[in-house]
């Protein structure tokens, strides 16, 4: 499916490159002029992979973006055998960006926000934070309780089935169909199909179910709260009034509890800021970065 945001991609330079990070591949691409001013590394949420934060990365041309896929996700290999809990997460960014980056901003999305802000928490160093639809209360508790436990009983068995047919379900088209219509909220038909296409194309690109499991396993036993009032850096919180996996008055207590932090709210949108309101997003990072960090209140 043509991507809406298809000709300012292709007017961004982009180089795809591989590094070893704790005894395996990982894959990330570089958007961008390489002496761009400031660099940001991204780092996407729940099973998709890189490809999920273009359509932001098109309105940021001035930036040096590097996004890569999370081990066991898009083109990043796993180490076989190894738990990818939230530690094992950290641990890995951590060391990429210290081998790709160092000192870069570090900018996360959904899952990629509980693991940039744990990282960031325990030691990452960056001069600014930015985390897109936060995760900013334990999924299993709220309203949408239930919904997650459903998802915990999907991943559960798909992981217990046997190999062949339990990755068959967890790779249902089916049923990434109707996580995709859950999540997408634009009325715009040609928006909706390329959003249903992606999630088509990308959401069943994880390794192995083992890798699966353990991400979400990790995405719904932690979440930004834990470690919020442990970062002292800037943070910006972008977040949708209709986010279904976190309500807005959650993220606007959740942005309470940093040191220093900016919440933009964005309208008519849910949990997919990245494919449906990128410009916004990149408004709000961009007049974010424009502040000097010591002028700041």
């Amino acid at each position: 499916m043509p991507s809406p945001y298809a000709d300012r991609l292709s007017r961004l330079p982009v180089v795809r490159r591989e590094v070893e990070v704790r005894g395996a591949t990982t894959a990330f691409w570089e958007y961008g002029q390489a002496d761009a001013p400031t660099t940001v590394i991204a780092v996407h949420g729940f099973r998709g992979d890189h490809h999920g934060l273009e359509p932001v990365l098109a309105y940021l041309p001035e930036l040096r973006v590097i996004a890569p896929d999370l081990p066991g996700f898009g083109e990043s290999a796993p180490v076989p055998g190894r738990p990818y809990d939230l530690d094992e997460y950290v641990e890995w960014l951590t060391e990429f960006a210290a081998a790709v980056a160092p000192g870069a901003v570090i900018l996360g999305h959904s899952f990629g926000s509980i693991v940039t802000s744990a990282a960031v928490a325990r030691g990452l160093e960056t001069p600014r934070l930015i985390l897109i639809n936060p995760i900013g209360a334990p999924a299993l508790e709220g309203p949408k309780g239930i919904m997650t436990r459903l998802a915990v009983l999907y991943y559960a068995l798909g992981a217990r089935l046997p190999e062949r047919l339990g990755t068959a379900l967890l790779r249902n088209r089916l049923i990434v169909r109707v996580m995709s219509i859950t999540m997408a909220k634009t009325s715009d038909p040609q928006l909706r199909r390329f959003i249903h296409d992606q999630h088509d194309t990308y959401f069943s690109r994880f390794a192995d179910r083992d890798v699966l499991r353990d991400a979400f396993v990790a995405s719904v036993s932690h979440d930004v709260s834990e470690v919020a009032e442990q970062i002292t850096v800037p943070t910006l919180l972008i977040a949708a009034e209709n986010d279904d996996i976190t309500p807005i008055d959650v993220e606007r207590e959740l942005a309470t509890r940093f040191v220093d932090s900016s919440l933009v709210e964005i309208a008519h949108v849910g949990h997919l800021i990245h494919y449906e309101t990128p410009a916004e997003a990149a408004g709000a990072v961009r007049r974010f970065l424009r502040i000097p960090v010591a002028r700041r209140p």
